[in-house]
Order: C-alpha cells, then sequence, then structure tokens
C-alpha cells in the first residue's frame, strides 16, 4: 500500500467537504487506478484511501466553512 500523503486547500474539497480518490492532487495514472471513492476530509482534516492507502489532509491553517 501506498504511503503517499497529499496536502490540499480547503478549495480542493468539493462542496461537502470530500474529495475523490483517485483525484489528481494524488498523481495517479488513470489506467492504473482503483475503484473511485468518496473521501470526506472536511470534518475531521484527513482521510485515508482503502484502496491505495494515500492520505489526504488540510493544509495547516486551513479551514473549511460550513456550505463550502
Amino acid at each position: 500500500m501506498s504511503q503517499k500523503i497529499v496536502e490540499l486547500q480547503a478549495k480542493d474539497l468539493d462542496s461537502r467537504g470530500g474529495i475523490a480518490c483517485p483525484s489528481p492532487q494524488s498523481g495517479t495514472a488513470l489506467w492504473s487506478s482503483h475503484p473511485r471513492v468518496y473521501l470526506d476530509v472536511g470534518h475531521t482534516g484527513h482521510a485515508r484511501c482503502p484502496y491505495c492507502g494515500t492520505e489526504y489532509r488540510l493544509r495547516a491553517g486551513e479551514k473549511v466553512s460550513s456550505g463550502h
């Protein structure tokens, strides 16, 4: 499993505070990717993909506003 860490800005998240993996931020090639999975980063500040192990987390100081 990958131990890749992807730091995100609040603007990288969707309106619900999440991101899908694989994502352009992770640098994963589409041909070698796993099924798309939604990860909720907005509530806890981080999430790990159950398929590839990539960890997505908000950069230090980033805040997710409600209704983002």
